[in-house]
């Protein structure tokens, strides 16, 4: 069956869904992008992303591609016509079409698509066995808190993690772990919680914001610092954490176990806090 995609006001099937050369988007990767998860056949955590969105598109000086208000229901109705029940919705906002120059063209309309993935959140086999993650170097640009489509040096770390039997890259630079190519990295070293402070270095995660919050509710200890690859394979535990991945643990790094190489017990009572208060908000 095929999908239902959102092109600039228009639900239509993926095959005729059609994007301008001169899309900006396509020629810069002038745009940003949000991923929303679902569950149980609802949007969860939506305002989080909407605030983040309005975010980065003021950081780069873009219109919003509808009203505000009119944001959740688009892809509210995106989810519902792909009738997925568990999974995410994706979208995009772009800069526009226009003859390609490097400034920003005058009067232009932004574009706006999106598309809605089937995807297993919850019983996701690998949180029981946890995952490797590879070191890799951290290539981007210095504004990596804007959630930019522009993710060539994330697509490198993520080909360099998968020819090395790795689930996922972690990024670093001056000898300290940023993030990972499309996740937040955490490790836990006698009980308490570590994971890098906010900056233009990483990307203000809203896995990162709600692992946090919960850790504070829950009195779990918890640091905002950078930590080192070298502290990482010393830590007493290790995860990550984006919108599919909820909170995934990590069980090696560069082919050296994480403590007994399983994962940990403050891994998996984040995972459980906050699977259930995804729950909550999904009223399942």
């Amino acid at each position: 069956m095929s999908k239902i995609v959102y092109i600039n006001g228009a639900y239509v099937p993926e095959q005729d869904a059609k994007v301008s050369i001169f899309d900006r988007g396509f020629l810069f990767g002038d745009g940003v992008y949000e991923v929303i998860p679902v569950l149980n056949s609802r949007l969860v955590e939506s305002a989080h992303a909407l605030a983040r969105l309005d975010r980065s598109l003021g950081e780069i000086a873009m219109a919003w591609p509808c009203a505000q208000e009119d944001y959740v229901p688009i892809l509210e109705a995106l989810r519902a016509r792909n009738k997925i029940e568990e999974g995410y919705v994706y979208m995009q906002v772009t800069r526009g079409v226009a003859d390609r120059d490097f400034a920003f063209p005058a009067n232009t309309p932004t574009s706006f698509v999106g598309f809605a993935s089937a995807k297993k959140l919850i019983d996701n086999p690998k949180a029981i066995t946890g995952v490797a993650v590879v070191s890799v170097p951290d290539l981007r640009w210095k504004r990596r808190d804007i959630k930019s489509i522009n993710l060539l040096a994330q697509c490198l770390a993520k080909q360099e993690a998968a020819s090395r039997g790795a689930f996922e890259g972690w990024m670093h630079e001056d000898g300290f772990v940023t993030e990972g190519a499309s996740s937040t990295a955490y490790i836990v070293k006698g009980n308490k919680i570590i994971t890098r402070g906010l900056s233009n270095a990483i990307l203000p995660a809203i896995r990162r914001k709600v692992i946090i919050a919960l850790a504070r509710d829950h009195e779990i200890a918890l640091e905002e610092r950078p930590f080192s690859l070298a502290e990482a394979l010393a830590a007493d535990e290790a995860f990550l954490s984006s919108a599919t991945t909820l909170v995934m643990p990590v069980v090696s790094i560069d082919d050296k176990p994480v403590a007994d190489g399983k994962p940990g017990r403050i891994t998996q009572l984040m995972r459980r806090l906050y699977i259930e208060m995804l729950r909550q908000e999904a009223d399942c």
